[in-house]
């Protein structure tokens, strides 16, 4: 106990035993100590019941009081009170205070926060770029189902996924279709949301602008290539034997250079699709072409095998599927020393089906494996080179699968081997049947 309430106790405790020895000495006076003991507690009782009353009609005040002064009991407890409800008010200004620094930093971020209700998706708060980006208005907006305020954006399904929810990295805006934006849900608590949406315009039309230029500059380079192997096609090294190093050398990265252009004008051919056309895809067929090409590729150096015990086909682009997974196939041969094994595996994978390229080679150190599917990406640029590789049969890959709703996995331990995976959805499976034509191109 604190000194000073110990102090007011005594004081308290000390008035009650005067008031007492008065009422026995007027007693004894009187000849009457019961009544003038029974007045004295009366009017100890109704004191007490008039600070009770006292310090409840101050706690019900919504103004602030003074502090109380005085030594007893009952005045230290409104002091404690009053330094109680002090410290609170303190706090509360400091809360209200942070309270307007984060919606001040929420309403000057540049992304548009919009703060969802879980069930219901009603909005209870936006900030202005909301206003800007989605075209919110406030308050009229506020309590409304978002799905309803951002037509013809059909997001209602989207929020209802809710963890789960992917990223929409490119959407265009209810104001304007030239407004690019990329929508996010954030799950913060188990009650509301957070949808937080970038104009993502400006990059866009860099990625465009960007995606031209490669494709550009990769079709006008076919040409002098064309040339370049023309002549040195005509260059014979047998009467030149001097230069047949050079020549030799100059075919091989002229080779190269063809290779690195075709795969450029692929990739700028696969990121400007919007779709693919859904044609049954043989996957036996597929299978047996995929075996012979790295039999051929390794040249009897691994050991090539071939499991389908999934016993479906694929809807999809055949031509595109057969380049994806002949990528997979030929990396894991440039990459798997000399009697090592490749297995080349098609399963069902729950309603949906996966294809997976498995290899003892090398392995890739964990810290590469996210950034594997980015354009002329190494994990050895001298190994890349010496194999021949143009560093974007992964990023062809992982743009065919999009382009399929299918996903790349990637599992890799070095020194044990890799395992790429493509996973296919129950919407591309289709029952196999034993007519259907296998021909890959």
């Amino acid at each position: 106990m604190p000194p000073s309430a110990r102090s007011a106790w005594t004081r308290t405790l000390g008035h009650l035993a005067l008031a007492l020895a008065a009422a026995l000495a007027l007693g004894l006076l009187l000849d009457r100590v019961g009544l003038a003991f029974a007045l004295a507690a009366l009017g100890v009782v109704a004191w007490h019941y008039w600070r009770l009353h006292r310090l409840v009609a101050r706690l019900a005040s919504r103004q602030r009081q003074p502090q109380a002064s005085g030594h007893g009991i009952w005045n230290e407890l409104e002091r404690q009170l009053h330094a109680s409800q002090e410290g609170m008010r303190a706090r509360k200004r400091r809360l209200i205070g942070m309270l307007r620094a984060y919606r001040a930093v929420a309403a000057a971020l540049p992304d548009a926060v919009v703060v969802v209700e879980r069930n219901s998706q009603r909005v209870q708060w936006f900030n202005e770029a909301a206003v800007r980006l989605l075209g919110l208005r406030y308050p009229s907006d506020v309590g409304q189902p978002l799905g309803e305020r951002l037509q013809p954006l059909r997001i209602a399904h989207w929020l209802a996924s809710g963890r789960n929810a992917e990223p929409l990295l490119d959407v265009a805006s209810p104001l304007s279709p030239d407004i690019r934006l990329t929508l996010r849900l954030i799950p913060y608590s188990d009650e509301l949301w957070l949808v937080v949406a970038r104009d993502v315009t400006k990059m866009m039309r860099l990625e465009q602008v960007r995606r031209d230029f490669v494709a550009n500059v990769s079709h006008e380079l076919r040409t002098p290539l064309t040339v370049v192997h023309g002549y040195l096609d005509m260059l014979d090294a047998d009467e030149h034997p001097a230069w047949a190093p050079m020549l030799g050398e100059m075919q091989q990265q002229s080779q190269r250079m063809t290779q690195l252009v075709e795969d450029l004008l692929t990739l700028s051919r696969l990121e400007a699709q919007e779709g693919v056309d859904s044609e049954p895809v043989a996957m036996s067929a597929m299978l047996g072409a995929l075996q012979r090409e790295a039999l051929a590729l390794s040249q009897g150096r691994h050991e090539v095998t071939v499991e389908d015990s999934a016993r479906v086909d694929l809807a999809g682009s055949q031509r595109e599927l057969h380049s994806a997974f002949s990528n997979l196939v030929s990396n894991a041969v440039r990459y798997t020393p000399a009697g090592g094994a490749i297995a080349i595996v098609f399963a069902r994978d729950g309603d949906g089906a996966v294809l997976s390229v498995r290899d003892s080679g090398y392995g890739i150190p964990p810290a590469h494996l996210p950034r594997l599917t980015e354009r002329f990406y190494r994990v050895s640029t001298s190994r890349s080179r010496g194999s021949g590789g143009t560093g974007l049969g992964l990023a062809i890959v992982k743009h065919v699968l999009n382009l399929h709703q299918a996903r790349l996995d990637i599992a890799s331990e070095v020194g044990r081997g890799s395992v790429f995976s493509c996973h296919f959805g129950p919407a591309r499976i289709l029952a196999r049947e034993a007519n259907r034509s296998g021909a890959v191109p």
